[in-house]
């Protein structure tokens, strides 16, 4: 299969700490500098009262608003070749206050793949023990919710109604309500 660009020399136009602006041919995209990736955690929390998924809101800059978004990290960002598993962990703890007895790796994902190279890990967490407060570090402000999957069509409504963005992996916990429709 014939790939356009294939064969055109990949150009940087700018790069920054974090990513690199890059074109091949007459498509321009984003990636990642230093080969960084992202994992992102689907936090299942489980009691009498039954199935939660912990979910955190904090502002996007490229939003110019608060985001509802599954808890999410850099792997590799200060230490080269970092494992997923292990900062899954890290941004777990330091997001939401949880720490997780059980992790399953789904897979590698990429999120908008016409415009951004970056993949992320998607990982499971059950098990939940909370350890702490959250809220990220330094000035992340991270808002933590602890919500009922069987309530997150009307939480992601109401959220979506106070003017917040959902990221696109929130969809997934959608997926049921919107299959059954």
């Amino acid at each position: 299969m014939s790939r356009p660009g294939a064969d055109t020399p990949i150009e940087t136009r700018w790069e920054g700490r974090f990513i690199t602006v890059k074109q091949q041919g007459s498509w321009e995209y984003v990636s990642r500098a230093r080969g960084i990736h992202a994992a992102v955690i689907l936090a299942i929390d489980e009691d009498e009262s039954g199935r939660h998924v912990i979910l955190v809101e904090q502002y996007r800059v490229p939003l110019n608003r608060p985001c509802l978004e599954l808890p999410a990290g850099l792997v590799g960002d200060d230490t080269a070749g970092e494992a997923a598993e292990i900062a899954a962990q890290r941004e777990l703890e330091e997001e939401t206050g949880y720490r997780a007895d059980h992790w399953r790796t789904v897979g590698e994902f990429y999120s908008s793949p016409g415009m951004v190279s970056e993949s992320f890990t998607l990982l499971v967490a059950t098990g939940l023990t909370k350890v702490g407060e959250g809220g990220g570090v330094d000035s992340e402000d991270i808002v933590v919710h602890r919500v009922p999957l069987d309530g997150i069509a009307d939480f992601v409504a109401a959220k979506r109604a106070e003017g917040c963005g959902i990221d696109v992996r929130v969809a997934m916990l959608l997926a049921g309500g919107l299959l059954a429709e």
